[in-house]
């Protein structure tokens, strides 16, 4: 299973780091996704990374902003937020899947796709004065 960790509230313009931790399997040979669901809307993709090799993909809205990155030894993704704004809120979800060939497939998978990830039950985060 995923576990995802660190959500919380922030106001604008702080930081937070979520963290993505595999259970009982490895993320080895595996693409790691950070989603993110506003109230209302759509879960979207926001920035993906290959496991073995690190090479990554964000998002227009969180490239600058966001930063992805992962701990081999602890088979652990990391996505440190960083300048938040409140339309930044929202359920960020963590899904593996494998056998993708770079971050940015990862990321630009369908929504109609979704169902193939192994997902973790997400953390909320909330930008707010």
């Amino acid at each position: 299973q995923i576990v995802e960790s660190g959500g919380g509230l922030v106001q604008p313009g702080g930081s937070l780091r979520l963290s993505c931790a595999a259970s009982g399997f490895t993320f080895d040979y595996y693409a790691i996704g950070w989603f993110r669901q506003a109230p209302g809307k759509e879960r979207e993709a926001i920035s993906c990374i290959m496991f073995n090799d690190g090479s990554t993909y964000y998002a227009n809205s969180v490239k600058g902003r966001f930063t992805v990155s992962r701990d081999n030894a602890k088979s652990t993704v990391y996505l440190q937020m960083d300048n938040l704004n409140p339309e930044d809120t929202g359920t960020y979800y963590c899904a593996s899947r494998f056998a993708i060939s770079s971050a940015q497939a990862m990321c630009d998978l369908p929504t109609s796709m979704y169902s193939l990830h192994t997902w973790g039950k997400g953390t909320l985060v909330t930008v707010s004065s």
